[in-house]
């Protein structure tokens, strides 16, 4: 078991308060839950996910909304699974969950040769499946634990690996239509998750049960960030920082902004507004 990476209960409500405080400032940015909604929770054992859960827990017994939740699982099968974990937690805890059986391991390791990546095609079958329960079961959100690091990490892998200036939006309608996506830690810290949920001391299920993914592009991605941070601190709140403030006419895509069209006035009035918007003073040690 983890030991607590906080002492004192006064660190640990500051820990959790602040947690609380960024998951209510997304959801309040983008609209995220409403009165009435039925949330899906979609949990998978992890830090993240649990954590997201007990925040959420806590939000709907304080929110001036009511709102429902349901924890849900999908369980794929893979080898050593431990399938008493979250019943069991679920129970103690007092939420009404659902646990989803379906072998897409099997599918993934036939598809995927041994050594290569299974994530892709594992995230895509999970998605498929936990899509087709929220739409069975009248869900009108969909929550799953992705946090800042993850949604700037996203950013980065499209940018290096896919050519594309695309990360993780808080808040998302599927491509097929059926399901709104949120992602309500979307402003929190993986460093402050960390230490919340060793000191919350969930019974954690290691994401390893496929085998080593030791050669992930996220994992380099990630160690990049990392060393960013320490070297330039502040950066990467400056990173999640660009992508909430978008200027396409400053960018080349010519689907998101008519840059032939335009007159020269236009042109100079856009610089200007844009100038004025986005002024902010910089810290240069951050440059």
């Amino acid at each position: 078991m983890a030991q607590p990476l906080i002492n004192g209960t006064n660190e640990f409500n500051k820990l959790q308060k602040r947690l609380r405080r960024n998951v209510g400032r997304a959801i309040e940015d983008y609209r995220m839950i409403v009165d009435g909604d039925k949330v899906m929770v979609c949990l998978s054992g992890g830090k993240d996910s649990y954590t997201m859960l007990d925040i959420l827990m806590n939000l709907q017994r304080h929110a001036p909304v009511n709102f429902e939740l349901i924890a849900v699982n999908l369980d794929q099968k893979q080898p050593g699974f431990p399938e008493h974990v979250l019943p069991e937690y679920l129970k103690s805890v007092d939420i009404p969950f659902h646990i989803i059986e379906e072998d897409t391991y099997s599918v993934v390791k036939e598809i995927i040769p041994e050594g290569k990546t299974t994530c892709g095609l594992c995230s895509r079958l999970r998605r498929g499946v936990l899509y087709n329960f929220a739409e069975q079961h009248r869900v009108t959100k969909i929550a799953l634990g992705h946090h800042r690091e993850d949604i700037i990490e996203t950013l980065f892998l499209n940018m290096f690996f896919g050519g594309k200036l695309k990360a993780m939006p808080p808040k998302l309608k599927s491509d097929d239509g059926r399901n709104i996506v949120i992602r309500p830690l979307a402003y929190c810290s993986e460093a402050d998750i960390i230490k919340f949920a060793d000191t919350r001391q969930y019974p954690i299920i290691p994401c390893n049960l496929c085998g080593s993914q030791e050669n992930m592009q996220r994992k380099a991605i990630k160690q990049m960030l990392l060393d960013w941070q320490k070297r330039f601190p502040g950066r990467i709140e400056n990173i999640f920082g660009s992508i909430k403030n978008v200027a396409p006419s400053h960018l080349a895509d010519r689907k998101l902004y008519d840059f032939v069209e335009f007159s020269n006035h236009q042109a100079q009035a856009e610089e200007a507004k844009q100038a004025v918007e986005t002024f902010e003073p910089l810290n240069i040690l951050n440059i």
